[in-house]
């Protein structure tokens, strides 16, 4: 079975499902359903929060399952819950840069990286 796209291949409008059938009876309903926001995330980004989730939520146990770095860990989380619709208040965004500063100084992450975080 295939999975289902969320994206229009021409245009990259959302997609809703217009069609559900059982496998068991055959019955079919036809309707506009709307998908999930997890079924918005690439796979790339549903693979990252399914190993967040399975952590815990414990960064430090997601940088060693994915084997990247504090700062990768906190981009990627950021970019998942502002693709769900989650925006950060002025306290996060400012306490996020200093965390993208910190790492940058430390030799954890190079200019350019911050540079891209801090976008």
């Amino acid at each position: 079975m295939n999975k289902v796209i969320s994206r229009c291949p021409v245009c990259s409008g959302e997609l809703t499902v217009a069609k559900l059938k059982c496998q068991a009876c055959d019955t079919v309903i036809e309707n506009n359903f709307r998908l999930s926001k997890f079924d918005y995330l690439s796979d790339e980004e549903l693979f990252f929060t399914e190993t967040f989730i399975r952590c815990r939520g414990n960064i430090k146990e997601v940088e060693k399952e994915l084997g990247i770095s504090y700062p990768t860990v906190r981009s990627k989380l950021d970019g998942v819950i502002k693709k769900l619709g989650y925006e950060e208040n002025g306290e996060e965004q400012a306490s996020r840069k200093e965390e993208i500063l910190r790492a940058l100084e430390n030799g954890e992450i190079t200019a350019e990286q911050a540079i891209a975080q801090l976008k």
